[in-house]
């Protein structure tokens, strides 16, 4: 077995054919059919089933997929690392931030990185569930991984500050003349929620169950921004992380009392390179705790 068949493989489940896993790869379409054929017999198991709607993993092909994404991604690492000079870094640095946080840190420290490295392709995506994240963490896939700390956080997280949590309230609200809003003025209003698999839903939830045992619930939505741009057009109140809330919203924005914060970390992975480094040392520099900014308007 070699990585180019993994690459290959991990091609055909991303794309759906063959075909498309060959423009994928710029690579010739019979190429790819033989080293996938040639995995095969070795194995001697079927990785792809084929459907109307194209090629799928088989049961065994999705585990054998999961493993052939580490060895991929570790390859890559070690050839980043082997062909960085003293003063450039060529590679591919894979991020996942838990939704929600680190919105407005995030982008400023990933400036400064690529101003450093140049060459440094970095991929960053969102993530729901903690409990995803930590499962990626655990099988080496993420080079950093940002995330507010729970119970199962690894103990080798760094701290990089706390994210405090607002609540946006539609325009007009009777709330909006407080400088701080109390959580009990809240019960009995209806909330626009996260996707209950999500870490936002469980920290809104948490709130509700201690000043609102019976919430209303108006909308459930996927993304902090659509959440806060549906509580400013009246369809409920929502909480989000201070530094998610969108640019124009900040007049409907209030911190909350008591103060509803959560610890945010990042986890990075063992024998970090200087690019991973990096980056934690970008991001402890960013400022995370921003809610008292939000006030009534004079």
């Amino acid at each position: 077995m070699s990585l180019r068949q993994y690459e290959y493989a991990l091609a055909i489940a991303e794309a759906g054919s063959v075909t498309a896993a060959a423009e994928l790869l710029h690579v010739a379409q019979p190429s790819v059919s033989q080293q996938i054929r040639g995995l095969e017999r070795e194995l001697g198991v079927e990785l792809f089933a084929r459907t109307p709607t194209g090629l799928v993993p088989t049961v065994v092909g999705r585990a054998f997929l999961r493993e052939a994404e580490v060895a991929v991604s570790a390859s890559r690492r070690a050839r980043a690392t082997a062909r960085a000079g003293a003063d450039e870094l060529v590679g591919e640095l894979l991020v996942a931030v838990q939704m929600g946080f680190g919105t407005r840190q995030l982008p400023g420290a990933l400036g400064a990185l690529r101003r450093r490295f140049p060459r440094v392709e970095v991929t960053v995506f969102e993530e729901p569930s903690s409990a995803e994240l930590e499962r990626l963490c655990r099988r080496g896939v993420l080079d950093l991984a940002l995330m507010a700390a729970c119970e199962r956080s690894p103990a080798d997280a760094h701290h990089l500050g706390d994210e405090e949590f607002v609540v946006v309230l539609p325009d007009g609200h009777r709330q909006l003349a407080a400088d701080r809003v109390e959580l009990r003025e809240l019960e009995g209003e209806p909330w626009v929620r996260f996707d209950r698999d999500s870490a936002l839903d469980g920290v809104l939830l948490n709130v509700l169950r201690i000043n609102d045992p019976t919430p209303t619930t108006a909308a459930r939505v996927s993304q902090t921004a659509t959440a806060v741009r549906w509580a400013a057009q009246g369809l409920g109140v929502t909480l989000v992380p201070a530094s998610a809330v969108p640019h124009g919203h900040e007049h409907l924005v209030r911190p909350l009392f008591p103060v509803v914060s959560q610890p945010v970390i990042a986890v990075v992975r063992p024998a970090a390179g200087p690019a991973e480094t990096a980056l934690l040392e970008l991001l402890r520099r960013e400022t995370w705790s921003e809610a008292a900014s939000f006030s009534p308007v004079s």
